[in-house]
């Protein structure tokens, strides 16, 4: 009976070492989280784009010249800061889309410099990573 459970176990070890790609099921679990998390991300993009083009509605067509320029200044930082939060959410939904991609590839999880498998975990928490935690240390 010992003898067993030591088999069994090592066999388990030796799966996990073994393993070289997340199954069809943990796939379509990676690929319905990084659905959900691009439907959120673009909402969010639409809602930055739109606060980008329509005009400054703040009423301040009644003040004074001094005011007016001070406004001015503000809505132009405002802008460029809309238009960088624009472009980083933009970047974050062409990730998520090469995420989809690896997926439908059967190459999702897989670390791009060691080969092995990044962590159910840590792609649960950036389901786009292309990096292990080991590989993105080294590069630090």
């Amino acid at each position: 009976m010992l003898n067993y459970i030591f088999r069994l176990q090592n066999n388990n070890i030796m799966e996990k070492a073994t393993k070289t790609r997340y199954s069809d099921s943990e796939l379509q679990e990676f690929k319905e989280l990084i659905q959900e998390k691009l439907r959120m991300a673009r909402e969010e993009f639409l809602s930055l784009t739109s606060s980008l083009s329509s005009p400054n509605s703040n009423g301040t067509e009644d003040t004074s010249g001094t005011y007016k320029t001070l406004e001015d200044g503000s809505a132009t930082l405002e802008k460029e800061q809309l238009n960088q939060l624009a472009a980083r959410q933009k970047k974050f939904i062409e990730n998520l889309e090469a995420a989809l991609v690896r997926i439908e590839n059967k190459t999702y999880g897989i670390c791009r410099e060691t080969g092995k498998l990044i962590q159910k975990e840590r792609l649960r928490a950036v389901p786009h990573a292309t990096l292990s935690m080991e590989a993105k240390m080294k590069q630090s």
